[in-house]
C-alpha cells in the first residue's frame, strides 16, 4: 500500500440545505440538516484510505462528543489515528450552507484545531517514512510550515491545499512540490483571474501546480513542460462539499503509486464526479473500485 500521511483539520459539519443561500440579513427556511464528519484534513485522509491508500493522521479532536465521532469515522476508513491527539474543549466545526444548485458557503471554526501549532513528538518520524504529504491551511501556520519543513528535509513530496485561502509565505512554497488551489484560490493567491496565467506564476513559487476547474476539469502546469487539461465526467452535483478534498486525497494515491500525470488526473477527477453526486463530505467520498469502474 502506498503511504500517506495527513497533517490537518479535522471537523464536524453541521449542514443545512437550502434552496438558495440567505442574504446578508436574511432569513430563510432550510429543508433538511445533518451532521457529516468533515474538516479539509480528515476528508483528504478518508479519500485517500479509500482510494487504497495507507493514511497516518495527525492532528487534533476535542472532548466533546463530536471528538469521539471524528476519530471514529476516519478509523472505519482505514486512517491510523494514532498521532491524532485529543486536545481540551471543543472539536472544530463548519458550518455549511448547501444550496438546490450544488454549491455551498462555509464557516469554519478551528476548536481543537487551533491547538496544533507545531509538530508533536514523533510526527516527523512518521512523516519521515511517508512516500507523500498532505498539508492545508485549516491548522496554525507554524504546524503547516514544521510539516513541510520536515517532508523537506526527508525528501518527502509534500502536496499543499491553500485552503482557506491567504498569502503563503516564502519558506513555505520553497518546501512544497505540489500546489493544489481550485481557480478562485489560484486566482486570490495571484490576482490573475484566467488559471492558465495564474498557474504559471505559481510556477515562480513552486515545481508543480494543479488547479482544479470546477466541472471543467484540472489544470496542471510544471516547469519544463507543457500545460495539461484533463476534462471531468459531466454528472449531475447534488453537493460539492469536500470534493476537492475527494480530489485531492485520491491524486495522492495516484502520484504515490507512480501513475502518469494525465491518468492520475483522470482518476481524481473520475472519484471528485462521484462524490459530488451525494450528499456530505466524507461520507460521499467513493471507494477504489467506484473510482476504477468511472475512469
Amino acid at each position: 500500500m502506498t503511504g500517506i500521511v495527513v497533517l490537518g483539520s479535522t471537523n464536524m459539519d453541521l449542514v443545512a440545505y437550502v434552496a438558495r443561500p440567505p442574504k446578508r440579513g436574511e432569513t430563510v427556511t432550510g429543508r433538511e440538516f445533518t451532521t457529516v464528519p468533515g474538516g479539509k484534513g480528515a476528508n483528504q485522509a478518508v479519500a485517500a484510505a479509500r482510494a487504497g491508500g495507507d493514511v497516518t493522521m495527525i492532528g487534533a479532536v476535542g472532548t466533546d462528543e463530536f471528538g469521539a465521532v471524528l476519530r471514529h469515522t476516519l478509523e472505519a476508513s482505514g486512517v491510523d489515528t494514532d498521532l491524532l491527539r485529543t486536545a481540551d474543549g471543543p472539536s472544530g466545526t463548519a458550518h455549511i450552507v448547501v444550496d438546490d444548485e450544488g454549491g455551498n458557503s462555509i464557516v469554519v471554526v478551528p476548536g481543537a484545531n487551533g491547538t496544533v501549532t507545531a509538530l508533536a513528538p514523533g510526527d516527523e518520524a512518521v512523516i519521515a517514512t511517508a512516500d507523500l504529504l498532505l498539508l492545508q491551511l485549516e491548522l496554525p501556520q507554524g504546524a503547516v510550515l514544521d510539516g513541510a519543513l520536515a517532508g523537506r528535509r526527508h525528501g518527502v513530496r509534500t502536496v499543499l491545499t491553500p485552503s482557506p485561502v491567504r498569502p503563503l509565505p516564502p519558506e513555505l512554497l520553497a518546501a512544497v512540490d505540489l500546489l493544489v488551489p481550485n481557480e478562485h484560490e489560484a486566482a486570490a493567491l495571484t490576482g490573475i483571474a484566467d488559471p492558465h496565467e495564474a498557474a504559471a506564476a505559481l510556477l515562480r513559487s513552486v515545481p508543480e501546480v494543479v488547479v482544479t476547474l470546477g466541472s471543467a476539469g484540472a489544470l496542471h502546469a510544471a516547469r519544463g513542460t507543457a500545460p495539461l487539461t484533463v476534462p471531468a465526467p459531466r454528472v449531475t452535483a447534488v453537493d460539492t462539499t469536500a470534493a476537492g478534498d475527494t480530489f485531492v486525497g485520491t491524486l495522492a494515491v495516484a502520484l504515490a503509486e507512480g501513475r502518469p500525470v494525465e491518468q492520475a488526473l483522470a482518476w481524481a477527477s473520475a472519484a471528485a464526479a462521484l462524490s459530488v453526486q451525494r450528499p456530505g463530505a466524507s461520507t460521499s467520498m467513493p471507494y477504489r473500485p467506484e473510482i476504477d469502474a468511472a475512469s
